[in-house]
């Protein structure tokens, strides 16, 4: 009988539509070995699954897959790791989330020492973080809050500590051993006062608090990553400075074991390895703080308190987190708006340099959306709360940059397979070095073996190949967010400089945004009273940038509104709406003229109007033509000088757009664009963009409304203005806060510079590696007599992860302009 337990699992599955599509997932679920029940809730999307626990997840994940649908995950848990060094720790952290009935995949990063765990159903974080630390690591839960970051200043304060202190005790070891060659004078002083024996003891005292005060996390960490058979740089640390530690042990008080002509010590590169390592560590940790210096500065804008209404005379400054929507909040000049809210009482400018990247403070009035972080530099501001501080603008903005940097190029994949086998091989060619030495050296060979293969141990360095991509894409992202510009994943930071064609929508994306009303014909026996009271009044429930400008309009003519019903919006064409008792049709030509012969016989004697270089909006009653209203946009004032450069780069360009024909040519005509696709529905806009693609290779979508999230999606990096809707943004791979779109000639551009950085760190990291190793080894000793030291290993080690993050802080320096 077997004694294998049976569980209960939920899991999430989407794009199922109707009851056949629940059938075919019960029925391929049910066909793995060991599930006992399926049953799909097709409302909820959600799997209810009964099956024994020797079921792997994989096994459930190809069943649904099978069926054609996809598995959601249930929930993201975010951990912070301490412990790492290199990325064979990353590697080492991965594999064993991994490993967790549940977990559906696991992303680590070296440089905010970050793991983003997404679920297939819900694991206890206990879990989790108990099978981290069984790898060898400290785990604790990321703080979900705005005030959560990583507090790099401790940790570089911490590092600098234990450096002063293995300075302090390596400095005497250093000038003993070495004062003969720098100061042969106090050397031979020294000597006629202190003997060999009791200088070595000395020296044996000042190694041994070396080895166990800061370098004891090199040893604890090393050695319990050797005893799980997975070494990483603490192994090498401990294996190198611990070998010339224990070989000095023995000269000092048994010299009897060794050769007499071996009988040295070398407490000085023990301690001095450590000690340079530890200078590197420290330099590190405050290159990685300066590489998070962005999130930081982000955090920073949120205030601390707000200043809430509690009577029309009263108020009170309680806790951001207190925040609830709907409160009144005061702000004066010179302060902080502590929260997203609507002005309601007040007016000012308000610089959101700091979000959007406009350089240019913003008007406030009654009625002015406002975002929390952002200055009120002049005007006395009410404003009622629309979010907690938790779902702010600004919090999202953080967590979209702090998804950004834990994520992995798929460059990163490669050099994660290397690095996971880079120290066992290290450690290798340490033994052959070895060996090598103790059997073809020259004497005292022992000594010889013992020196190159520590120094082969401590020159090498998976430190460097570790923090080469995540620390360019670290300080790529944070420097993106300064202008506003917000990578929502590493994938799209790299595919961005491979785009060959970019597709526009007109409307909001090449213009401004702000449609105005031109002209309105109004045809017999309507007046133009009454054809403006019955558009308006139907126009006030869209959303749709035209239907604003023409309420704008109705209420500066002092036009009232009155009631409809039967309110209808058709995406791509128009709406349809019941006024007392009469039909109402407000939108294009074709809309309007559908199905009605009375009307497109009508519209030939005006094709004056419809040939404008404007948007015609066709306004029926009761099947009557009343009135074509001709709309107007301004062209956005940098959109020329950006097209041109993408013309001068050969990009190709497109516009693609729901609006009229001549409206659309006439935008294109001003921006030297050649390929026009007009009075295109939202749907077709997703098959252009499959056309483009396989004509020109990899295409960028730039839009901002609903209809854009299906084109969005299908593009190889789908650009979202910040001013439009919510919808497009979420599609998007990338948002520009702020719709001007020189915006995205700087994306485009840090996109170029951030993947040539991280090849060159790519190159230094294998370079020096590749070439440093055999000279460690003693490969030049033959032709040149040049043995490398382990001190200077030690230093060209700890020196080579600082180049990796001080090329990448010079993606911090980068003119966009």
């Amino acid at each position: 009988m077997s004694s294998t337990s049976t569980k209960s699992i939920q899991i999430k599955i989407e794009g199922m539509t109707c009851a056949a599509c629940v059938s075919r997932v019960e029925n391929s679920l049910k066909k793995v070995e060991g599930i006992q029940d399926a049953s799909v809730n097709l409302a909820a999307e959600i799997a209810q699954i009964e099956l024994t626990t020797d079921v792997q997840d994989q096994q459930i994940i190809q069943a649904v897959n099978k069926t054609g649908f996809k598995i959601k995950k249930c929930a993201t848990i975010k951990l912070k790791i301490l412990g790492m060094t290199c990325a064979a720790c990353v590697s080492r952290v991965e594999r064993s989330l991994l490993k967790i009935p549940g977990v559906l995949a696991a992303q680590v990063s070296l440089a905010t020492e970050i793991a983003s765990i997404d679920l297939l159903y819900p694991v206890p974080v206990d879990q989790v973080i108990e099978r981290i630390e069984r790898s060898g690591f400290e785990a604790v839960l990321e703080q979900q809050t705005i005030t959560a970051l990583p507090n790099r200043e401790l940790e570089s304060k911490k590092i600098l500590k234990h450096f002063i202190i293995a300075l302090v005790l390596s400095l005497p070891i250093f000038i003993i051993e070495m004062g003969s060659h720098l100061l042969p004078s106090f050397h031979h002083f020294i000597g006629t006062y202190i003997s060999q024996n009791q200088s070595w003891l000395f020296q044996f005292i000042l190694a041994t608090l070396v080895i166990f005060i800061p370098g004891r996390h090199f040893f604890t960490q090393g050695i319990k990553s050797l005893i799980n058979l997975h070494p990483d740089m603490n192994s090498l640390v401990s294996l190198g400075s611990g070998a010339a530690y224990l070989y000095s042990i023995v000269a000092t008080f048994f010299p009897s074991l060794l050769p007499q002509q071996s009988v040295h010590v070398y407490y000085e590169p023990a301690t001095l390895i450590i000690t340079f390592i530890l200078l590197g560590k420290y330099l590190e940790a405050r290159a990685k703080g300066r590489t998070s210096a962005a999130i930081q500065h982000l955090i920073g804008l949120q205030p601390k308190t707000a200043r809430v209404r509690v009577s029309d005379l009263q108020t009170k400054d309680i806790s951001i987190d207190k925040i609830t929507i709907g409160m009144q909040v005061e702000v004066r000049p010179g302060e902080k708006i502590p929260v997203d809210g609507v002005v309601i009482s007040g007016e000012g400018f308000v610089d959101e340099s700091m979000i959007s990247g406009e350089s240019f403070p913003i008007h406030k009035l009654m009625g002015s959306e406002v975002v929390g972080g952002t200055l009120n530099q002049n005007g006395f501001l009410v404003i009622e709360t629309k979010h907690s501080s938790e779902n702010s603008i600004l919090s999202s903005i953080i967590q979209l940059v702090e998804n950004a940097q834990t994520q992995k190029l798929p460059i990163q994949s490669l050099v994660d397979k290397v690095t996971l086998w880079f120290v066992p091989v290290i450690l290798l060619i340490s033994m052959i070095t070895f060996i090598a030495w103790l059997v073809i050296g020259p004497e005292p060979n022992l000594s010889y073996a013992l020196i190159n293969a520590v120094s082969v141990l401590i020159i090498a360095c998976p430190c460097a190949m570790g923090l080469a991509t995540p620390m360019s894409i670290m300080v790529a992202t944070g420097r993106a967010a300064e202008h506003g510009i917000l990578f929502k994943n590493a994938t799209s930071l790299q595919k961005l400089r491979e785009i060959s064609t970019f597709a526009f929508d007109k409307t909001g994306t090449l213009t401004i945004g702000q449609p105005a009303i031109s002209h309105i014909e109004i045809f017999a026996p309507f007046t133009h009273q009454q054809v403006l009271q019955t558009v308006a009044s139907v126009e006030y429930h869209s959303e749709h940038p035209i239907a604003k400008a023409i309420v704008q309009y109705a209420s500066d003519h002092h036009i009232k509104m009155i009631e409809i019903s039967e309110f209808k919006s058709i995406s791509g064409f128009g709406i349809q709406a019941q006024l007392n008792g009469q039909d109402i049709k407000i939108g294009s030509v074709e809309f309007i003229t559908r199905e009605n012969a009375k009307i497109s016989h009508a519209l030939s004697h005006h094709q004056r109007l419809l040939d404008e270089a404007q948007t015609p909006i066709a306004v029926s009653i009761d099947g009557e033509l009343a009135s074509i209203i001709l709309i107007t946009d301004q062209l956005r004032p940098e959109t020329y000088e950006v097209m041109a450069q993408f013309k001068k780069n050969d990009k190709h360009i497109a516009l693609i757009t729901g609006d009229h024909q001549n409206a659309a040519q006439y935008v294109a005509n001003q921006l030297n664009i050649n390929a026009v696709y007009a009075q295109v529905k939202p749907h077709e806009k997703l098959n252009i963009v499959e056309t483009l693609q396989t004509r020109y290779g990899n295409v960028a979508f730039v839009g901002d409304g609903i209809n854009d999230a299906p084109a969005l999606a299908q593009a190889q990096v789908g650009i979202a203005i910040g001013s439009g809707t919510d919808v497009a943004i979420e599609t998007a791979d990338l948002i520009l806060m702020s719709s001007n779109l020189n915006n995205l000639s700087k994306a485009i551009k840090l996109s170029e510079m951030t993947i040539r950085n991280i090849h060159q760190n790519l190159f230094w990291a294998f370079l020096y590696n590749i070439c440093l190793i055999p000279i460690a080894a003693g490969i030049l000793y033959p032709l040149t007599g040049i043995l490398l030291s382990p001190v200077l290993a030690a230093i060209a080690m700890a020196l080579s992860s600082v180049f990796v993050l001080a090329n990448a802080l010079r993606l911090k320096t980068l003119k966009l302009n």
